[in-house]
């Protein structure tokens, strides 16, 4: 054979590619897309400067769009685990993908705009931001335990140690989304009832709960995946991910006792 009849071999990037459905592809886009606003107005925030912390700062689109943008591209992978019908699944990645931009792009438009983007009902197009945002995170909560609850009906493929990973980061992940919907509703009902101050408050005890608890769905399988790369025994492997899964649980948990003792 000539080397003008030999096959290109394809590179890995390309073969990666090529094995992805066309909703996981999008939602990779997208993830990626949030992470670099998140990077951008990271960069906006070194040259504008201004306040890190409260409610009107560049950290809340930093912040999120680095977030959104990992957890999208975290969920996409691990999806791919569980035993849910492939197309239920693009549907549910498909919407959290839109929820994903939604809930990044209100956050960053009312930081352009300078002012708060939750718990914000100053005017009624401020009210239909805080608004969208808050029903965008309830969206967030059903496609998330949804997949939560496919991970603990059928136990979850891939290498030794992920399954169990896979089902503690979703578990872990609904502290997150509780965290999350236990601030917006605190926020809201101070603000109805004409604490706007102390909305915005209200949620910094909770902050360090939920951003622990959020990424625990792509920290543990990460590390289940990264131990399937070496040559390390089944039984060495599942021990470490236990061991993971312990350290983080206790991590979530020291952050629960500082949420009460602050509260």
């Amino acid at each position: 054979m000539t080397a003008e009849t030999v096959p290109a071999r394809p590179s890995a990037p390309t073969t990666w590619r090529a094995g992805l459905r066309p909703a996981e592809r999008l939602c990779h886009t997208v993830g990626l897309v949030l992470v670099v606003s998140g990077l951008v107005h990271l960069a906006v925030f070194a040259v504008d400067g201004g306040p890190w912390d409260g409610p009107v700062s560049w950290r809340k689109p930093v912040t999120f769009g680095l977030s959104f943008g990992a957890t999208l591209i975290a969920v996409t992978w691990v999806t791919s685990c569980l035993r849910v019908g492939p197309r239920l699944r693009a549907l549910l990645l498909t919407v959290f993908a839109a929820d994903c931009v939604v809930e990044v792009g209100g956050i960053t438009l009312q930081a352009w705009r300078r002012v708060p983007s939750h718990l914000d009902m100053e005017t009624s197009f401020d009210t239909a931001v805080s608004m969208t945002l808050a029903v965008g995170g309830g969206v967030l909560v059903v496609l998330l335990t949804v997949f939560a609850l496919a991970s603990f009906r059928h136990r979850p493929s891939g290498p030794a140690g992920m399954a169990p990973a896979v089902r503690s980061g979703f578990a872990i992940l609904l502290v997150a989304l509780a965290t999350g919907a236990a601030m917006i509703a605190r926020g809201v009902v101070l603000t109805r009832t004409g604490h706007q101050e102390a909305a915005y408050h209200s949620t910094a005890p909770l902050k360090p709960l939920h951003g622990v608890s959020l990424h625990a769905v792509l920290v543990l399988p990460s590390l289940a995946w990264l131990l399937s790369r070496t040559s390390w025994s089944e039984q060495i492997r599942r021990r470490i991910v236990a061991a993971a899964i312990g350290c983080y649980v206790v991590a979530v948990i020291g952050a629960g006792v500082w949420a009460v003792l602050t509260y």
